[in-house]
């Protein structure tokens, strides 16, 4: 079925041939078949803007739209030199614009009754080191048939797919009762807040897709969380005279993605230790090790696979594998070596929670709650250890906060006290009124042939949430590593002319 699947998208995605349709058509005769005006003006956009499109997301990736906490968005000139570039496109277009500070609207059409399409267009950090060319370069040569690029994926590439699926949708002057309008929010990675307090103010569309997740599409979100604790340095254990120590621990680079990297410096160690340590990491599958000796002290670089953090399984966390590669021998409560203890002790090199006491569980839908390690940083008073968690309805929010206080404090009573402990559980979120579900799977169905989608459930969070009647549209296929947050962001040229069809289709269908 996959295999299927995948062939039709390609078909459709590289050539808008009557035989594709029909094959995808095939593919989804179970579903409904959308409307003759949304196929043709799909097709219509995918042969007229493809090479259009790709200029575009290049123009859109090229400006570094973090979040710098010194200033808000609506003060930041790189966030404001984007939108005057998105005004610039929206005007190119024919499309209407308007500024609101933090969120941009980009209009189509008239009318009380809207269509709402959800983007945002500030990014996550990035190491350029880690990129072949840089990440605010679209890289369309590195890696023939990929498009690398901070936001390829998420979200500039959908905010470019938006455009043209409204282009197509003027040039070829289909009826519309509805009005399109295309939000860009500038602090989904960072602040969600803004947007709120917009929204109060704002009436929002009456149906909304965001485009900053999976298809066929999402109902469900997980809540976000972080169980952030330090290992102190006052109280801390000294190693007994000449053993071996763990004298730092470090690694990851912000909270939302898996990290690649980590590290660890051991004192008074010797070359049967580094045998033992390398050994026991030579069998963790996606992990690479480097081993440098200073004198007396064996430095320990680690090397895995970073990812968003909602999907932990599809990234390898450099945090718990190094942790793991070095539980050979008992190590002494120093900050370093507690902050080792810890991991291994309670999270070990899973992803669900299973050592940390009573909290994993799952839900039938919405799947298993997911925890994992992101960022150890050093701190004036120890070492902080910070880890992600994704968890799913079936738990209320006291019992597992009491569930994660009572591991910690039965964890403290057997190794060390821990200092500055912080508990943050946000509320999981299920979408129970989307009329326009039926829609999108008739759609997703006739472009990729998958028969019968069914709406899925995601570890991110997205706007969703803030919007009525809102669920997400891709832009990650279903059984594809989304490769947002990651240090290889990119979407396929292939995949991103299928979002430009489905985007176009489903546009068409929802304001007909």
């Amino acid at each position: 079925m996959m295999r299927r699947t995948l062939l039709a998208s390609l078909l459709l995605a590289t050539a808008a041939t009557a035989g594709a349709a029909s094959a995808s058509t095939a593919g989804a005769a179970s579903a409904a078949v959308p409307g003759e005006a949304a196929v043709k003006t799909a097709k219509y956009a995918v042969t007229t803007y493809r090479n259009d499109l790709v200029e575009t997301l290049s123009r859109l990736v090229s400006y570094n739209t973090v979040a710098d906490k010194a200033l808000p968005s609506d003060k930041n000139p790189v966030h404001i030199a984007f939108k005057n570039a998105l005004k610039q496109e929206a005007e190119r277009l024919g499309l209407d614009y308007a500024d609101h500070g933090w969120t941009v609207i980009i209009g189509l059409g008239s009318g009380t009754e809207r269509v709402g399409v959800i983007t945002h267009g500030d990014v996550q950090p990035v190491d350029p080191a880690k990129w072949k060319k840089s990440p605010f370069v679209l890289d369309s040569t590195s890696e023939p048939g990929k498009l690398l690029a901070r936001g390829a994926e998420d979200d500039k590439g959908p905010i470019a797919t938006a455009l043209y699926a409204m282009k197509s949708i003027r040039d070829r002057q289909v009826p519309l009762n509805k009005r399109i309008e295309l939000y860009v929010y500038m602090g989904e990675e960072s602040d969600w807040g803004p947007l709120t307090e917009f929204l109060k103010t704002h009436e929002p569309p009456q149906v909304n897709i965001t485009l900053d997740a999976e298809y066929p599409a999402v109902t469900a979100e997980k809540g976000s969380g972080t169980v952030a604790v330090t290992v102190p340095t006052q109280g801390a254990e000294s190693p007994a005279d000449g053993e071996p120590s763990i004298a730092e621990f470090g690694g990851g680079f912000f909270n939302s993605q898996i990290p690649e990297d980590a590290q660890a410096v051991i004192a008074q160690a010797t070359p049967e230790l580094e045998k033992l340590i390398r050994a026991r990491g030579a069998k963790q599958d996606g992990m690479r090790y480097a081993f440098e000796w200073r004198g007396a002290s064996l430095a320990v670089r680690a090397k895995g696979v970073s990812a968003h953090s909602s999907k932990p399984e599809d990234g390898v966390n450099a945090i718990s594998m190094l942790a793991d590669a070095l539980a050979v021998r008992p190590w002494a409560n120093t900050p370093a070596g507690g902050v080792v203890n810890y991991l291994n002790d309670m999270i070990g090199t899973g992803i669900h929670g299973e050592k940390f006491g009573n909290i994993a569980y799952r839900d039938g839908f919405m799947g298993p709650m997911t925890f994992a390690p992101t960022v150890i940083r050093q701190r004036d008073d120890g070492i902080e250890v910070a880890i992600n968690m994704r968890r799913p309805q079936g738990k209320s929010t006291e019992q597992l906060t009491n569930e994660i206080n009572a591991a910690l404090a039965q964890w403290q009573g057997r190794r060390v006290p821990l200092a500055d402990i912080r508990v943050r559980i946000n509320e999981p979120w299920v979408q129970k009124s989307a009329p326009q579900l039926p829609t999108l799977m008739s759609v997703f169905s006739y472009f990729t042939g998958m028969k019968d989608p069914k709406p899925v459930a995601i570890g991110g969070g997205t706007n969703s949430r803030l919007f009525p009647n809102a669920v997400s549209f891709g832009p990650g296929m279903p059984g594809k590593v989304y490769t947002g947050h990651s240090e290889h962001e990119f979407i396929t040229t292939r995949q991103l002319l299928l979002n430009l069809q489905m985007y176009t289709a489903v546009l068409v269908e929802l304001a007909k």
